[in-house]
């Protein structure tokens, strides 16, 4: 079911102001991170760029998101939770920011804005049976769908947050996110989820031209951990209880590339005997850049699998039984040979470089 021609206007009203606000917003929020402190000063090997840089430019996408929410998404409490969570995030992020939190100190802040979304309704209650031919039978989550969200909220928040170590990669990868999501809510006449994924993606789109490579300024985790539970809690309200088996993979699909990384960073660094939350060069980007990719290189092949995950993730919203089965093995097919290709082919990593 397509959008009626009133609908189509708030959707390209929303993008063109989110895009507008975060576009303009970018440069005062640059000079006022200049002007604190909060810039990223390369002090290790994991930073790729070679002079200090302002961060926080999340700002500017958090007010355009901010501001064309109010203005075009009607409010409900599902919706209020989003905006409450949201606030919460980025002040918590600012914070970080200027005086870089502890790792907890972060995982509490996002449980206390996950517990906030759930209190106002955004919860995983109820996702559909899993069988080829679709179907209306729903598999109520029960005592898990409090435990459920949470992780899913937390897993999302930290996955963005953790892809983003090169110039423009985090905020493109969420823009293709939420542009994904974004046409699955129109096929499924989810009113609200698109008009909020259309205002995140015109958000990003209006901060990307000062984030492209050569940066002139980071999102920081202002920016990246706002995106990641706007994605996460935009997913819960209206593509959860989506038909079929794609009630569960068109967000994982649209999201497989921050949380693949996330999932193999924390299953590396257990591995090795260090804590999930230790830093390293193990990401995909940095293994991109150790194949001898530059910048511009690697974050255009992980737009492109992103792309084409997004791609399969709509395409899994037809009728046709055979696609569905297809797009499914499509994904997995493309899940393992990244896993080779960028995994398996490397020389595995020196003992210093996991230290570091």
């Amino acid at each position: 079911m397509f959008p009626n021609l009133s609908l189509w206007l708030r959707l390209l009203l929303a993008a063109a102001t989110a895009l507008s606000v975060s576009w303009l917003a970018t440069p005062p929020v640059k000079r006022f991170a200049e002007s604190i402190g909060a810039m990223d000063v390369p002090k290790d090997e994991r930073r790729v760029h070679n002079h200090p840089i302002p961060r926080m430019g999340g700002l500017a996408i958090f007010l355009g998101f901010v501001l064309s929410m109010l203005l075009f998404v009607d409010m409900s409490t599902q919706i209020t939770g989003l905006l409450l969570g949201t606030v919460i995030i980025a002040v918590m992020g600012a914070v970080d920011d200027i005086v870089s939190l502890n790792a907890w100190v972060k995982l509490l802040g996002q449980l206390l804005a996950g517990i906030v979304a759930i209190r106002c309704g955004i919860v995983v209650d109820a996702v559909s049976n899993f069988g080829p031919a679709g179907g209306t039978t729903f598999l109520d989550t029960n005592w898990l769908s409090i435990p459920l969200t949470l992780l899913w909220i937390v897993a999302c928040t930290n996955a963005v947050n953790l892809i983003d170590g090169l110039d423009g990669l985090a905020v493109g990868v969420s823009t293709i996110s939420s542009l994904t999501m974004l046409v699955v809510s129109i096929f499924v006449a989810e009113p609200s989820v698109s008009l909020i994924l259309a205002a995140l993606t015109g958000a990003c789109l209006g901060f990307m031209p000062y984030n492209l490579n050569p940066a002139k300024i980071f999102m920081g985790d202002v920016g990246s951990q706002m995106l990641g539970f706007v994605l996460s809690t935009a997913s819960i309200i209206g593509l959860f209880k989506f038909h079929a088996i794609i009630s569960f993979l068109v967000p994982l699909l649209a999201l497989a590339v921050p949380l693949a990384d996330t999932a193999f960073a924390f299953v590396r660094r257990l591995a090795h005997g260090q804590s999930p939350f230790h830093a390293d060069r193990g990401h995909f980007h940095h293994r991109l850049l150790a194949m001898g990719m530059s910048q511009k290189q690697a974050v255009a092949v992980l737009y492109g699998v992103s792309a084409v995950l997004g791609l399969i993730a709509v395409l899994m919203t037809g009728e046709s039984v055979a696609l569905r089965i297809g797009c499914i093995v499509a994904a997995f097919a493309i899940s393992i040979t990244v896993w080779i290709f960028v995994f398996r082919c490397l020389p595995k990593q020196s003992q210093t470089e996991k230290e570091k």
